[in-house]
């Protein structure tokens, strides 16, 4: 991969970043048809105690990568894990703490579908050390559900979210998808006010992409054209805002204090160690000034017939390391300072700045500065025009754009 005026950047010393732990669990009831996450359909009994038991393996063999670091959060991630028993979910937990350091107040959170859930079990996933919850409510209309795949009912979600808080667990967001087949600007609001009335702390809002590979990237749904997406995104974002969610990323919202603190590691291009079939990895050395992406086999299968599992482990090039950063940090709708982008990267500013002048003048990024001009106060943040076009702005770093897996999965974390 070959990037744009990026082979004479000079480097700066590179600092060891947060910490975050990411559990994966690929199983689900069923695929849907728009997924191109790593995950597989379940076929007869859940291997749950096996495969837990490779995780802690797995969390073991890599535990000394990361002695004496802090794991600041954990997510369980899939897949469906609600798919897995409360006890099952606090067995790998306690193997997280067993085997790593992690914050007394780390934020843990676990995905789970509304259709997978048996009555009361939230309050037993609190107990096992669950913080948090993101519920994949997806839409709240039932055809709209039934053409997505989905297996749950717009009234098992309001079931889910009740249960919720009852449980304690009042910190919870919920996936939204607009932009759905047949689907009209009134039907987008009328999403947002269903899922605004069970009260969740978080929101993720994003658009329905047809991703190659998928069912409905070879049987093409009826779609919105752009710009009714685009009134859509505008629309839903307005009354979001109204009801006190602010946008903090391309595709987050939340009420005050209630930002995933997980997903802003990965976008301010923090660490986090990857366990699990088909789960991914990046790990930064300050000594040897070297960030690895680690990446475990894809196929539940090929995971557990090697234990420990052994991550593939690929040093970041320097010159592939600024769209890494860019493809994270540019989401964020308050942008970055220049001294994270030189701790994290460990490189200098000047290598890039060229860049961000252009895209300045595209009206893509804003940069600001303070009254002394001083490099260390610098900051940028992308404009609506360049969160909306956010690949367009990617590409100034890029000669080609790569397909990377992790571009794909963290796009839609939450």
């Amino acid at each position: 991969m070959r990037h744009a005026g990026m082979h004479s950047a000079t480097m700066t010393l590179l600092t060891s970043p947060p910490l975050a732990l990411y559990l994966h669990f690929p199983w689900c009831v069923r695929k849907c048809p728009y997924c191109d996450f790593n995950s597989y359909t379940l076929h007869g009994e859940l291997a749950e105690e096996r495969y837990i038991d490779a995780l802690e393996r797995d969390l073991e063999s890599q535990a000394a990568e990361v002695l004496g670091r802090e794991v600041s959060s954990i997510f369980l991630g899939g897949g469906t894990p609600s798919l897995f028993s409360p006890d099952a979910i606090a067995k790998a937990l306690a193997a997280a703490r067993r085997h790593l350091t992690v914050a007394a107040d780390a934020e843990v959170t676990m995905e789970a579908n509304p259709g997978t859930l048996e009555r009361g079990r939230f309050t037993e996933y609190r107990a096992a050390g669950l913080n948090r919850v993101s519920l994949g409510a997806q839409s709240f209309d039932a055809g709209r559900l039934e053409r997505l795949g989905r297996i749950h009912s717009p009234d098992e979600t309001r079931r889910a979210a009740e249960e919720l808080h009852a449980a304690g667990l009042s910190n919870f967001n919920l996936d939204l998808m607009y932009a759905l087949p047949e689907q009209d600007l009134a039907a987008a609001i009328s999403d947002i006010e269903a899922a605004l009335a069970l009260e969740p702390a978080h929101l993720s809002h994003y658009q329905l992409t047809l991703e190659p590979g998928t069912v409905f990237a070879a049987e093409r749904p009826a779609l919105p054209d752009d710009d009714i997406a685009a009134e859509m995104l505008a629309a839903c974002r307005d009354r979001l805002d109204a009801a006190g969610f602010t946008q903090y990323e391309v595709s987050a919202y939340s009420r005050p204090d209630r930002r995933c603190r997980h997903n802003l590691n990965y976008w301010n291009f923090g660490d986090y160690l990857g366990v699990g079939a088909g789960a991914h990895g990046k790990l930064t050395c300050a000594r040897s000034g070297t960030i690895t992406r680690t990446t475990h086999a894809r196929e539940p299968r090929r995971y557990l017939a090697v234990s420990p599992a052994v991550p593939t482990r690929r040093a970041i090039a320097a010159s592939e390391v600024v769209f890494e950063f860019m493809l994270n940090a540019l989401r964020l709708t308050e942008g970055f300072g220049v001294e994270l982008f030189e701790r994290r990267t460990g490189l200098a500013w000047q290598s890039v700045l060229p860049k961000m002048r252009e895209l300045e003048r595209r009206g893509l990024v804003v940069l600001s500065e303070p009254p002394d001009a001083a490099a260390e106060g610098l900051a940028v943040r992308p404009t609506e025009l360049g969160l909306r076009f956010l690949n367009e702005t990617l590409l100034a770093f890029l000669e080609e754009t790569p397909k990377t897996a992790d571009a794909a999965r963290l796009s839609t974390v939450s």
